[in-house]
This record gives C-alpha cells, sequence and structure tokens, in this order.
C-alpha cells in the first residue's frame, strides 16, 4: 500500500497549491498501484478504479482551482505572471483529456469565490481570447513544434492513454466554453461583474467580431468524433447563457439545458431539442420554424413573436409560456401541457392541438382557422375574440371557458363540453354542434345561423337576442331556455322541449313548432307571423292580449288554452 500512500501525500501537496511547483510521476504510480491491486481480485479491482476516478477529479479540481487564480494575476505592470503560450499550454495539459463534469467546476467556482486572489474579469478576458482563437482553428492548424494538441497528445500516448489530435483539441475547446460560462454565471450575481463578464459563444452581437454561426461550427466539429458530442459534453452547462442572435440551424442539441438562457432571435430551424429544457428561457422573435421539440419543457418560457411553425411540439411542456403574437401554424402541439398559457394574437393556423391540456390558457385574438382541438381540455381557457373558423373543436372540454366574440363558424363540435361557457356575441354560425353539452352556458346575442343543434341539450341556456335563423334544433332541450329577442326566422324546432322557455320578444317568423311541447312557454310580444304550430302542445302558453296572430296549424295544436282559442275563434 505505500504507493497508495505516495498517491494521498502528493494530493495532500496539491491541497497545499504548489501543483504547479511539482510533477507527480502518477504513470508509474497509479500503475504499480493497479498491479497490486489486480492480484487481489476483480471486486478490489473496482474499488480501486472507483477511488482512482475520484483522485481524478480531485487532482483536477485543485489544479483548475490554482490554474483559475494564477492565470488571473500579474507579475509586474501589464506583465502576466504566466504568459499567453504558457497559459495555453497549461490549458491543452490541463484541459485536454476529458469532460469537465458540472459538480466539480461548481465546486471550484464556490471556492474561488472566497478567494481574494481571484480576479475574474483578468481570468474571463483571457479564456475569451483563447476560445476565439481556438473557434478559428489556430492551434490545431499550428506548426508541429507549436502544435499544443500534438503536444498533448504525444504525452498521453506515452501513457498509453489513446486520444487522436480532434479529441484533445475538442475537449479543451469545451472545457474552456464551459468555464467561460461558468464565470458568466457567475458574474450575473454581482453588480459590479455583470456588465464585464458577459459570455457570447458566438461573439458580441452587432459588432466585427460577431459571428452568427461560430457556436454551429463548434457543435459541427465537436460532432465530428461522436454525434451529439456537444450536447452530452456541454449540454448541462448551457443555462443562463446568452445566445442572443446565433446561428443554429439544424444543430443536434437533444436534451440540453438552456433554462434561463437568453435566445432572443437566434435561429435554431430544423434543429433537434428534443428533451431540451428551455424553463423560463427567453426565445423572443426566435426562429424554431420545423424543429423538432418533442418532449422539451418551455415552462414559463418567453417566445413572443417566435417563428414556431411547423415545429414539432408533441409531449412538450408549456406551462405558464408567454406566446403571444407568435408564429405557431402547422405546428403539432399535440399531447402538450399548455395550462396557463399565453396565446395573446399568436397565429396557430392548421395546428395540431389533439389532447393537449390547455386549460385557463389565454388564446385571447389568435388566430385558430382550420387548427385541431380535439380531445384538448381548454377548461376555463380564455379564447374571447379568437378565430376558430373551421376548426375541429370535437370532444373539446370548455366549462367555463371564455368565447366572447369568438368566431366558430363552421366549426366541427361534435360532443363539446361548453358546461359553463360564456360565448356572448360569438359565431356559430353553420357550426356542427351534435352532441354537444351547453348546460348553464351563456349564449346571449351569439350568431347560430344554419348551425346543426339537432337534439342538443340547451335546457337553461341564455339564448336571449341570438340569431338562430335556420337552425335545426329540431328535438332539442330548451326547457327553461331564455331566447328573449332571440331571432328564430324559419327555425325548425319540431318536436323541440320548451316547456317553460322564455321566448318573449322574439321573432318568430316561418318558425316550426310542429309537435313541439310549448307548455307555459312566454311568447309574449314575440312576432308570429307564419309560425307553424301543428301538433304543439299550449297548455299553459303566455301571450299578450294585442298580439298578432298570423301562424299557422293552431287549429291542430294541442291544449291551447280557452282564452286563445276564443281570440282566436277556434272555439
Amino acid at each position: 500500500m505505500s504507493d497508495l500512500s505516495q498517491v494521498w501525500k502528493q494530493l495532500g501537496t496539491y491541497v497545499r497549491g504548489a501543483w504547479a511547483h511539482q510533477k507527480l510521476n502518477k504513470a508509474g504510480v497509479v500503475g504499480k498501484a493497479g498491479f497490486i491491486l489486480r492480484k487481489n481480485g476483480s471486486g478490489l479491482s473496482k474499488r480501486h478504479f472507483a477511488s482512482s476516478k475520484n483522485l481524478q477529479h480531485l487532482l483536477m479540481n485543485e489544479q483548475l482551482y490554482s490554474g483559475l487564480i494564477e492565470w488571473g494575476e500579474i507579475k509586474e505592470q501589464n506583465v502576466w505572471l504566466i504568459d499567453d503560450t504558457a497559459l495555453y499550454t497549461e490549458l491543452y495539459n490541463l484541459l485536454g483529456e476529458r469532460a469537465l463534469k458540472a459538480e466539480n467546476v461548481e465546486a471550484v467556482i464556490a471556492r474561488l469565490s472566497k478567494n481574494n486572489k481571484f480576479y475574474p474579469i483578468q481570468v474571463f478576458e483571457r479564456l475569451s481570447k483563447f476560445y476565439q482563437r481556438w473557434c478559428q482553428g489556430e492551434f490545431i492548424d499550428a506548426l508541429s513544434d507549436a502544435n499544443l494538441p500534438q503536444q498533448k497528445m504525444a504525452q498521453l500516448l506515452a501513457k498509453n492513454i489513446m486520444l487522436g489530435l480532434r479529441s484533445v483539441d475538442i475537449y479543451t475547446g469545451l472545457n474552456v466554453f464551459i468555464l467561460l460560462l461558468e464565470l458568466h454565471r457567475y458574474a450575473q450575481k454581482f453588480e459590479e461583474l455583470k456588465q464585464k463578464i458577459i459570455f457570447y459563444p458566438s461573439g458580441l452581437p452587432d459588432t466585427d467580431n460577431f459571428f452568427t454561426s461560430q457556436l454551429l461550427r463548434v457543435i459541427n466539429y465537436s460532432d465530428s468524433v461522436e454525434v451529439g458530442n456537444f450536447a452530452s459534453t456541454v449540454g448541462e452547462f448551457l443555462y443562463s447563457g446568452n445566445f442572443s442572435g446565433a446561428y443554429l440551424g439544424d444543430a443536434n442539441l437533444t436534451g440540453v439545458n438552456f433554462a434561463g438562457a437568453i435566445l432572443t432571435g437566434t435561429y435554431l430551424g430544423n434543429a433537434n431539442f428534443t428533451g431540451a429544457n428551455f424553463t423560463n428561457a427567453n426565445l423572443s422573435a426566435a426562429n424554431l420554424g420545423d424543429a423538432n421539440l418533442s418532449s422539451a419543457n418551455l415552462s414559463n418560457a418567453i417566445l413572443r413573436r417566435a417563428d414556431l411553425s411547423s415545429t414539432n411540439f408533441s409531449g412538450a411542456c408549456f406551462k405558464g409560456a408567454n406566446l403571444a403574437g407568435a408564429d405557431l401554424s402547422y405546428a403539432d402541439l399535440s399531447s402538450c401541457d399548455l395550462a396557463g398559457a399565453v396565446f395573446t394574437g399568436a397565429l396557430l393556423a392548421g395546428a395540431n392541438l389533439r389532447d393537449a391540456v390547455i386549460s385557463n390558457a389565454i388564446f385571447k385574438s389568435a388566430t385558430c382557422f382550420g387548427a385541431f382541438f380535439s380531445g384538448a381540455n381548454l377548461e376555463g381557457a380564455n379564447l374571447s375574440q379568437a378565430d376558430l373558423c373551421r376548426a375541429d373543436v370535437s370532444g373539446v372540454n370548455l366549462r367555463g371557458a371564455n368565447l366572447t366574440g369568438t368566431n366558430l363558424s363552421d366549426s366541427i363540435m361534435f360532443s363539446a363540453n361548453l358546461e359553463n361557457a360564456v360565448l356572448h356575441a360569438a359565431d356559430l354560425s353553420y357550426a356542427k354542434l351534435s352532441g354537444a353539452f351547453f348546460g348553464g352556458a351563456n349564449l346571449n346575442s351569439c350568431i347560430l345561423l344554419g348551425a346543426d343543434l339537432n337534439g342538443v341539450n340547451l335546457a337553461n341556456v341564455n339564448l336571449s337576442e341570438a340569431d338562430l335563423s335556420g337552425v335545426i334544433l329540431s328535438q332539442a332541450n330548451l326547457h327553461d331556455a331564455d331566447l328573449s329577442e332571440a331571432v328564430l326566422y324559419g327555425t325548425d324546432l319540431s318536436y323541440a322541449n320548451l316547456t317553460g322557455a322564455n321566448l318573449t320578444s322574439s321573432n318568430l317568423t316561418g318558425a316550426i313548432f310542429n309537435g313541439a311541447d310549448l307548455s307555459y312557454t312566454n311568447i309574449s310580444y314575440a312576432i308570429l307571423d307564419g309560425t307553424d304550430f301543428s301538433g304543439a302542445n299550449l297548455e299553459g302558453v303566455i301571450w299578450n292580449d294585442n298580439q298578432s296572430w298570423e301562424a299557422r296549424g293552431l287549429e291542430n295544436a294541442l291544449n291551447v288554452p280557452i282564452a286563445l282559442k276564443q281570440k282566436l275563434g277556434l272555439c
């Protein structure tokens, strides 16, 4: 066990901050220790492997901690303690072998925040300079005597670690990328730093150094050794980053963490963000057309005026997201959680929202022409002034929804639940409403011209001042419904149940009540020109004395009150 003791002793030296001045022959020590442990059985070897791995992380942490302090130190006026050449060499030596882990980086930054010798601005500026030069391929393209990736690869080969030249260069660049992201997040906690340390992976927008596709090139270069390498290496570190204005078209960013990130004006068309995290991210005016965000988390994200046309959001979560003015035409939002989301003024023409949860969402003034909502839950949603013309709303739960002034003309609303919904001044002309439930709904002043309400239950529904001209209401249930001042010109109410209904001052010109039950219905001041009462039950019907009865079929009506018979000369 003497070899392991030596390792721990060396680690103690590293903790005291002297790693830069000593060289530990890790290959020999670990090699000897590994030889000893292999003789003691596979279980002990596994424990040793785990222990060695933890030891490597600890050593890396100490080296990174000391490096981030020394890289910002000045030896004398305008002279760095470690010059650029030495810094870049250290970066390749330290970061060119494996990817940094979040827990390790966070631990190092936490320690640095308590050290008054840590100069984050200087470190950030120097690492940013390296990053820009790395993005241009300067280090991997250098001549052999100055090629830092080649030198690091040779060191690894000497230790029998087989790592290609590109992998060394990519690990180094991506690890610096990670450090810049962490420094950016660290600076946002302090007023004196937040404006001085801002990392733009594609360069600062609106400047000569801004290269819109720089980050995309980094992603594609990283994935050249293995598909998804960038996402798996850097993906968890992208949260709260600033990617505004970048071009990331067709990028593979599956499962990355963009929580709280700034992506305003970013082009993300055709990119793959399956399962990505965009919670609280700002994607205002971003372009995600034709992108894949299935199962992504966009809770509380800002997507105002974003281009989301033909985007695949199936199974995504938009709880509390702001999509005001966004273009979602032909987007796939099936099975999405859109509860509480804001779609004010959004364009959803032809969008697929089947089986989505949209309760309490706001679709005010949204255009949903021809959209598919079948099976969705829109309970308590606000769709006032929205355009759902020709939309498929069959089987949708609209209980308690606000549909004031909504255009539902020619829509398919079979078996829709409109219990207690407000449809004041809504346009339901030519809508297919068979099997729809309107219990307690308010359809005051709505337009139902030519709508199919055959067999629909409208008991206790407020239809005052509504236009039901030409509507098919045969066999409908209008018990105790309020139809005062409604227009039922030529409406077919054959065999409908209108017991106790209020038809005062309504226009019943040409209406058909053949076989309908009008017992105790109030038709005072109603216009009855050409109204057909053949076979209707008029028991207890209420009328006014000076009412004009230019109706038809009264001689065949049932239970006509005696006073009315006398008035009409039917006795």
